[in-house]
C-alpha cells in the first residue's frame, strides 16, 4: 500500500510538473526553423503566423532559415534542440523521411493544398494535354525545378511523369525560392509549386499556371482546372506544411502549442492572407497530424521506391 501511494504521488507530481510547464510555455524566445531558403512556401507561412504567435505567447519569435539537403539540415538542427518548445520546425514533405520522422513530435498541420503546375511563358503548352504532347515530342528536354530531391515539388512531378509516360529532366535546388528564380529567368521550364509562391507572378503575367494538382478545383482559383480533368485522369498530389517539435518535448507543451497554432489559423486576417495566396489553412491535433504524416509518407515512399529515388 505504501509503495502504491508513493507511486501515485510520483505520477501526480509528474503530471503537475508537465501542466506547469505547459502553462509557462514559452518561457523564452521561440525560434521557428524553416529548413529552406527565404521565399518558399514554408517560409511564407511561417512569416504570416509569426506576429500572431508572438502576441499570444508574449515572446519574440524568430523565423530562421537553415537550408540544405532538401530540408534535412534544418530538420536535424531542430531534432537536436532543447525539447521545451522553444525551437520548432516548419516542415514539409521533403524534410521528413522514414529515417528521421521519429525524431519529431507533430504539433499541427498548417496547410495542405494542391500545388500549381506552373510554366515559364516561353513554354508553348497552354494546358496539360498540350504539355504532355510537348514532352512526348521532346523527351528529356523539358526541365522542372524543385525545392530538392524528395520534396513535394519533386515527387508531384515524378508522379506526373509516371502517369503521363513522359520524360522530364529534374533540376533540384536548395529551396523553392531558388527554383522560382530560375523559372522566372527561363533556366527551367516548369515547376509544381505551392500557390503562395507562384501565384503573385502568375497574376503579374510573369509565369503561367496550367492546372492545380488536387482532386478538385481550388476555391481560391476556381477557373484553373485540375490536372486530372485537363489531360491526366486519376492524378492527384497535395503539398503540406506543418509545425513540429523535438520528439522529447512534453505532451502538454505540444498540446498547448498546437492549440495556439490552431487559434492563429482560425483568425480571419490570417485566413485571408493564406487564401489570397492559394494556401488552404488547416489546423488539427498532434494526433491527427501524426496520422496525416504516416499516410502521406506511405504514398510517396511507394513512388520513390518504384522510381528509384533516394532522399538526400
Amino acid at each position: 500500500m505504501r509503495h502504491a501511494r508513493n507511486t501515485l504521488a510520483s505520477v501526480l507530481m509528474l503530471l503537475s510538473a508537465a501542466t506547469a510547464l505547459a502553462q509557462n510555455f514559452p518561457s523564452r524566445p521561440v525560434r521557428i526553423v524553416v529548413p529552406f531558403p527565404p521565399g518558399g512556401g514554408a517560409d511564407t507561412l511561417a512569416r504570416i503566423m509569426e506576429p500572431k504567435l508572438a502576441g499570444i505567447w508574449a515572446q519574440p519569435i524568430v523565423v530562421e532559415n537553415r537550408p540544405g539537403a532538401s530540408g534535412h539540415i534544418g530538420a536535424e538542427f531542430v531534432a537536436k534542440s532543447a525539447a521545451d518548445g522553444s525551437t520548432l520546425l516548419m516542415s514539409s514533405t521533403a524534410s521528413l523521411t522514414e529515417k528521421n520522422v521519429d525524431q519529431f513530435a507533430p504539433v499541427s498541420l498548417v496547410s495542405a493544398s494542391a500545388y500549381i503546375v506552373t510554366a515559364n511563358p516561353g513554354v508553348t503548352a497552354a494546358n496539360i494535354r498540350e504539355l504532355i504532347a510537348l514532352a512526348k515530342a521532346n523527351p528529356g528536354k523539358l526541365t522542372f525545378g524543385s525545392s530538392g530531391t524528395g520534396a513535394a515539388s519533386h515527387l508531384s512531378a515524378e508522379l506526373f511523369k509516371a502517369m503521363a509516360g513522359v520524360d522530364l529532366l529534374h533540376m533540384p535546388y536548395k529551396g523553392t525560392g531558388q527554383a522560382l528564380t530560375d523559372l522566372l529567368a527561363g533556366h527551367v521550364n516548369l515547376m509544381f509549386a505551392p500557390s503562395q509562391t507562384v501565384m503573385p507572378y502568375v497574376h503579374a503575367g510573369k509565369l503561367k499556371a496550367l492546372a492545380v494538382t488536387g482532386a478538385r478545383r481550388s476555391e481560391t482559383l476556381p477557373d484553373l482546372p485540375t490536372v486530372a480533368e485537363s489531360g491526366l485522369p486519376g492524378y492527384e498530389a497535395v503539398g503540406w506544411f506543418g509545425l513540429l517539435a523535438p520528439a522529447a518535448t512534453p505532451k502538454a507543451t505540444v498540446a498547448r502549442a498546437s492549440a495556439d497554432v490552431n487559434r492563429v489559423l482560425a483568425m480571419s486576417d490570417v485566413r485571408e492572407k493564406m487564401l489570397g495566396l492559394g494556401a488552404d489553412p488547416a489546423g488539427n491535433t498532434p494526433e491527427e497530424f501524426a496520422r496525416f504524416i504516416r499516410e502521406d509518407q506511405a504514398k510517396w515512399s511507394k513512388l520513390m521506391k518504384e522510381a528509384g529515388i533516394k532522399a538526400e
